[in-house]
């Protein structure tokens, strides 16, 4: 049993097998928190599989994990499919539809020829059975990457803000059914190329203002992570900086943030959900860090990154806290949600 958050520590579910919810998000529905993502655990280098399903696991405590299996399973003996395990299929966000009552996930689904099309399924239940309502979708005519979904929690609005590939984010309306976009978009952070463009957004609001963290293109290797805010789901976003100054190797403490969840009772606490994908990179390999960043630079689209074992990748939980406007993010070696 565990009675804290240990950042960067292998976490194990209830059953004592390693906890598989990467690039993942955190819902709190009737008293039990639900914790879904990419299932990695056949993810080795040579495997030629990239996912393994979307996994979910409940709890009560934010500490201790049941496994509640895969709400989204693969679909192996279909090439075609987007589920199928070869296909590049990451970071599920799911939402809650208060007009329909169906609970909306979206994916991220892209393919070696560079095309990037998502997927959207719904449920009755946030544990599934997910059925898919479009595939094959490139969002306004464009290839969408890592992405996050929000919904405005007064008038149930949506809105699905992704990285344009290689290029800059943007922010399009969802219709209201939460399952497609209407046409109304803005575009934030335009940038050249890799690793300048922004990806990994992880959206949340505090008060009045709206917040966007991101991350540089750089695979699975980490870098510094950026914070924008602004007065409205479209901005115009201020850029304020890295919310990690205190990580002296400027790789976000070795991690990706996927998502922020804000607590249901904790007054102004909000959690920073990370993966830390090469959990063998010691912080002193920082320079390495470095020279991948100038390496994938260089090769642009024709850039091949070396395989990892995102099966071992583990996590980095941590509570942001505000210096005025500004969300800052350091490290604890372990920290309770009671006790900051």
């Amino acid at each position: 049993m565990y009675d804290s958050f240990r950042p960067g520590q292998v976490w194990h579910d209830t059953k004592g097998e390693r906890i598989q919810a990467h690039g993942g998000s955190l819902l709190f529905v009737d008293g039990t928190y639900y914790w879904y993502g990419e299932n990695k655990e056949r993810s080795t280098p040579g495997s030629g599989i990239w996912h393994w399903g979307v996994r979910c696991y409940s709890s009560t405590d934010l500490y201790n994990w049941d496994d509640r299996g895969l709400i989204i399973p693969p679909v192996p003996h279909d090439p075609d499919s987007p589920l199928h395990p070869a296909q590049g299929m990451d970071r599920p966000h799911i939402v809650h539809n208060a007009r329909t009552g169906k609970w909306v996930c979206w994916l991220k689904v892209w393919a070696d020829d560079g095309s990037h099309l998502s997927t959207v399924l719904t449920a009755d239940s946030v544990l599934g059975p997910y059925q898919i309502v479009r595939t094959g979708l490139a969002p306004l005519g464009m290839y969408a990457g890592d992405f996050d979904l929000a919904v405005d929690p007064v008038d149930g609005k949506g809105y699905y803000f992704f990285e344009r590939v290689r290029s800059e984010l943007i922010c399009a309306d969802l219709t209201d059914d939460l399952t497609d976009v209407t046409g109304r978009y803005s575009r934030h952070f335009p940038q050249p190329h890799p690793p300048l463009v922004r990806e990994a957004p992880a959206y949340f609001r505090r008060r009045d203002r709206h917040y966007l963290i991101t991350s540089g293109t750089t695979w699975y290797y980490p870098n510094a992570s950026e914070v924008a805010v602004a007065g409205t789901y479209h901005g115009p976003y201020t850029v304020l900086g890295d919310p990690h100054p205190t990580d002296p190797s400027g790789t976000s403490f070795r991690s990706q943030v996927s998502s922020v969840f804000r607590h249901p009772s904790e007054p102004d606490l909000y959690i920073a959900l990370a993966d830390r994908w090469l959990p063998h990179l010691a912080e002193e390999q920082s320079n390495q860090t470095e020279a991948f960043h100038q390496l994938y630079a260089s090769g642009g689209a024709s850039f091949t990154p070396p395989p990892v074992d995102t099966s071992v990748a583990d996590y980095v939980w941590l509570p942001i806290r505000f210096d005025g406007d500004m969300p800052l993010i350091e490290w604890h070696d372990e920290w309770r949600v009671d006790a900051r």
